[in-house]
């Protein structure tokens, strides 16, 4: 479990839209939290593990997009260290795959399969710094899905 209250704020709201479905709720936290950490000049994995999380709660796709393009931004800025005295489970690496796929869907529901088809290939080429867990598995079968919505082989 974290130790850092931000990520445990930020797993809050996660917590509310997956398992209690409870979407304006999170959002409404996730808003605060953006606020409280200074929008996108906060700590890089803040940004980008809140903009991920901020993304999924999204009524209108461009937004989505738009909170999904911070993410990646941030992702750029966050080193093993950081992630690990988060007590985030995961490498730097293994937070590509699934804003990537994030990406691609959000690209193929605008109609633009050419970088939906990208942001499929780039996470696919960064799938390997995903275990054999639930999550790994979360992440490839989500692949899968967006390589079948663009009629792509698997």
């Amino acid at each position: 479990m974290t130790t850092d209250p931000t990520m445990a704020r930020i797993a809050q709201g996660v917590e509310l839209h997956h398992h209690q479905g409870q979407r304006d709720a999170a959002r409404d936290l996730f808003a605060q939290i953006w606020d409280d950490i200074g929008g996108e000049q906060g700590d890089p994995l803040h940004v980008c593990v809140l903009a991920h999380s901020m993304a999924d709660v999204q009524d209108d796709v461009h937004e989505e997009l738009t909170w999904d393009l911070r993410a990646l931004a941030a992702v750029g800025q966050v080193t093993d260290e950081r992630v690990a005295e988060a007590g985030v489970p995961l490498s730097v690496a293994g937070l590509y795959p699934s804003l990537h796929l994030n990406l691609g869907e959000c690209y193929r529901k605008l109609g633009d399969l050419g970088r939906a088809r990208e942001h499929l290939q780039q996470a696919r080429a960064e799938i390997g710094a995903l275990g054999d867990d639930g999550y790994g598995r979360l992440i490839k079968g989500g692949l899968e899905r967006l390589a079948e919505q663009l009629d792509e082989t698997v």
